[in-house]
């Protein structure tokens, strides 16, 4: 109960500090989303209740009637999720994951910074197609047991950590701010990124992290002794080549599918595709999983897309998204090199003190509203910067949830997670904002 009175006194902080700058209703949401984040963020209840709190919140306040909010819930982008997850779950109950967890570690040398590098690259590898929880959760107890040296085990398990949030963001369905703006372009019958697309912008950015990133783990532990292991490749059974065959399939049409769209203009419905796929797996000689395997569905974070969707429903609504667009306007007066450098200092470090879904939820309204004083190119850059920077921090805990599994590990001092991710932050957002600016633009 402690968490939750702390909620409601922070949501009435928020609510009443708002009074002088907003309008009673724009306040209210204020206090509002800051209630529901730090409930999100202490865990006084389980996510999933937090997340359907808005349906009953938002028309008792008078910020949404209910079927306004309902319909965020039921978004098509969420069946796109829910078919990737069905893919992700026969992935996990055939052990193909370990194949590709393997296979991975295979190409590295077995010394501290090969394994720095081999852990970043596997985790981020596999967070782009299944959950960055799941898998630094899978990741987790390997890079525990790789050594006995207490210094290494910190990098091994940040080099999880870290890999898995920098590689969520290379496909639409990676992490979940990725979806919101998804879900925020459909709903304003804006142009989206067909999913090769998304990963052709992506991959600039994952890239140099991943060169980056383990680098800066592995300063002042080089030489330190790595114990003698084996990374033997486990042979593919029957079973899992018949998945391993669908998931190439599954690739080469997303591969097609960007081609038309770039070439002719029309495309496949990529929801319609991931669905299909995800349903596919159902198929008695084809697929993989009977009914109660989908009790493994992440059917919270299917309702915080609801929660997030309702937050950036409910900011543009009110015109609050609007209201504080005008008082940050002096951003969009800035040359659009420093415009990206500072939206995604404001986002990487928020990002840090609440849930990335929220402020994604929260951030995506208001920047569009200055996106659409800019050229079409330029403002969608602007909102996928935003959207990018929710996934890139990495210096407390409660930032993103891979930080929150490896400190959980008890291995890693807070300290230390918070001195190299203040580094790493400065790292993403200067990255993050180079390539936009040198590389999105000529797209």
């Amino acid at each position: 109960m402690k968490g939750i009175f702390t909620a409601l006194l922070i949501g009435l902080v928020f609510f009443a500090l708002s009074l002088f700058v907003f309008t009673l209703q724009h306040a209210t949401l204020i206090g509002l989303v800051a209630f529901f984040v730090t409930l999100w963020t202490n865990e006084a209840l389980p996510l999933g209740a937090v997340s359907i709190l808005p349906i009953l919140l938002f028309p008792s306040f008078g910020i949404l009637d209910t079927n306004a909010v309902t319909a965020n819930y039921s978004k098509s982008i969420i069946f796109l999720f829910i078919g990737g997850f069905m893919l992700a779950i026969a992935i996990e109950k055939v052990g193909l994951h370990k194949y590709f967890s393997a296979k991975i570690l295979s190409f590295f040398p077995k010394t501290p910074r090969g394994i720095i590098y081999a852990l970043a690259i596997t985790s981020a590898l596999l967070s782009s197609i299944l959950s960055n929880t799941t898998i630094t959760l899978m990741l987790m107890p390997i890079a525990l047991f790789l050594s006995e040296n207490k210094k290494l085990k910190v990098r091994f398990l940040l080099a999880t950590a870290y890999g898995a949030s920098i590689g969520g963001i290379l496909t639409p369905i990676g992490t979940p701010p990725n979806l919101i703006l998804m879900g925020f372009l459909e709903d304003h019958a804006l142009p989206s990124l067909a999913f090769g697309e998304w990963m052709l912008y992506m991959l600039p950015i994952v890239g140099l992290m991943l060169l980056v990133m383990p680098w800066l783990l592995s300063l002042g532990v080089e030489h330190e002794k790595v114990e003698e292991m084996s990374h033997a490749i486990p042979l593919l059974s029957s079973t899992q080549k018949r998945l391993y065959g669908i998931v190439v399939l599954l690739a080469s049409v997303l591969v097609i599918n960007t081609f038309l769209k770039q070439l002719f203009g029309f495309s496949l419905n990529e929801k319609l595709v991931l669905l299909g796929f995800g349903l596919l797996m159902f198929v008695p000689k084809i697929g993989f999983l009977d009914w109660e395997d989908t009790r493994n569905m992440p059917y919270e974070i299917i309702f915080l897309f609801g929660a997030g969707f309702s937050i950036a429903a409910a900011f543009s609504a009110t015109g609050l998204a609007g209201d504080i667009a005008e008082k940050l306007r002096f951003i969009s007066d800035l040359p659009l090199l420093w415009m990206f450098v500072v939206i995604a200092l404001f986002v990487t470090f928020s990002t840090e003190v609440t849930s990335n879904t929220a402020l994604t939820s929260i951030a995506i309204p208001i920047f569009y509203e200055f996106a659409k004083g800019m050229p079409q190119h330029e403002g969608m850059m602007l909102l996928m910067v935003a959207t990018v920077a929710a996934s890139y921090a990495f210096m407390l805990p409660i930032a993103t949830p891979p930080n929150a599994i490896v400190m959980s590990s008890k291995v890693i001092r807070i300290k230390e997670m918070a001195s190299v991710g203040l580094k790493l932050n400065f790292i993403g957002v200067t990255v993050l904002a180079l390539v936009a600016y040198f590389v999105w633009r000529f797209f």
